[in-house]
């Protein structure tokens, strides 16, 4: 294709998407709505550091006001409380033949069906760590699970093209006819990662506590419960297990999960969520509402309880608010209603 790759959202996935496809000779062209970020990296270049690799790129990019033109593949690699906004803001631009793949945490495939069509609709689950820091500057803590699937289960040949670009940056990347089965398994370990985000401690830190663990088991059986009434089978990945979570699967197996995700953690220079990241440090909102959210509005609808799910949402809308504080009294909070 002549056109280049298009991605909307330079941040922490977006932009290292970006980087390592105009490293490699792809052609890219990245929007984002920080002039100042904007600026960098099609000047002086996007900085990417950490463990994994370091270099810097320049990528052509421009703000949405900028952008002219229509493009066969838009990444969409904004927050999810921007997925709306964002879809209605691309769509003029996507070609007639094209699709929009989302390359973000939760179930936002579903929204950008509803405003692009499903045909023109690809999912990707991802899983490295990386944080934007700055303008032009973004950490890479470490490598991870990346699959891409058609929404329906097809694989056509726009599928094996994505997943080409995507195994540039993932060389183990995959391409599934069941995206679905990562993204909630996604879902699972998200829900845990919003709890830690409730104290200052690291990822690992939470993880490695026995007295948050039963939280964490919680949050993991509610997330697998929802799935299994929508017929979904999660998927793991980077030692996350869902089947540790089903109904009938004992304790020892989830606790020995929980011990792996901290193992995984301490790995990476990326020690706190990206939730954590924007409650401690860039002082805004959260994902909360459409990846937690969603879930427990799934539940009520399937007649599933999720008293957890909806106590981990409500704290985190406390801390929001100013109403609660990062703290290790917040996450016994979750623990007493987990109890």
């Amino acid at each position: 294709m002549d056109d280049p790759i298009l991605i909307w959202g330079a941040g922490a996935i977006g932009g290292t998407l970006g980087a390592y496809w105009a490293r490699a000779g792809e052609n890219v062209l990245m929007v984002d709505i920080v002039p100042e970020h904007v600026q960098a990296c099609r000047t002086d270049g996007l900085s990417i550091s950490g463990p994994v690799e370091t270099f810097a790129q320049i990528v052509p990019s421009v703000t949405p006001d900028e952008l002219e033109g229509r493009f066969s593949r838009i990444v969409l690699a904004v927050k999810a409380q921007a997925t709306e906004a964002a879809a209605t803001a691309l769509a003029p631009h996507l070609a007639d033949d094209g699709y929009v793949l989302s390359a973000q945490n939760g179930l936002n495939e579903l929204t950008i069906a509803g405003i692009v069509g499903e045909d023109r609709t690809m999912g990707a689950f991802v899983n490295f760590g990386a944080d934007w820091h700055g303008p032009g500057d973004i950490l890479f803590g470490n490598r991870g699970a990346v699959v891409v699937g058609e929404v329906d289960g097809s694989v056509r040949d726009r599928t094996r093209d994505m997943h080409r670009l995507l195994s540039i940056f993932e060389p183990d990347a995959v391409l599934t006819p069941d995206i679905w089965s990562y993204l909630w398994g996604k879902l699972g370990y998200g829900a845990m990662l919003f709890a830690t985000a409730l104290t200052p401690q690291s990822m690992t830190e939470n993880f490695a506590d026995p007295a948050r663990v039963p939280a964490f088991i919680a949050l993991g059986r509610e997330v697998m419960a929802v799935a299994t009434a929508r017929g979904v089978r999660p998927t793991g990945f980077n030692g996350f297990d869902p089947q540790a979570f089903m109904a009938g699967a004992g304790d020892a197996d989830a606790r020995a999960c929980i011990a792996r995700l901290a193992d995984f953690n301490s790995t990476t220079a990326k020690t706190h969520s990206g939730i954590w990241r924007d409650l401690a440090v860039r002082k805004r909102r959260t994902e909360v509402d459409p990846q937690i959210g969603i879930i427990c509005e799934l539940g009520r609808t399937a007649g599933v309880p999720t008293p957890a799910l909806d106590a981990v949402k409500q704290l985190i809308n406390d801390i929001e608010a100013g109403r609660r504080k990062q703290s290790a009294e917040t996450f016994q909070e979750l623990a007493d209603r987990c109890s």
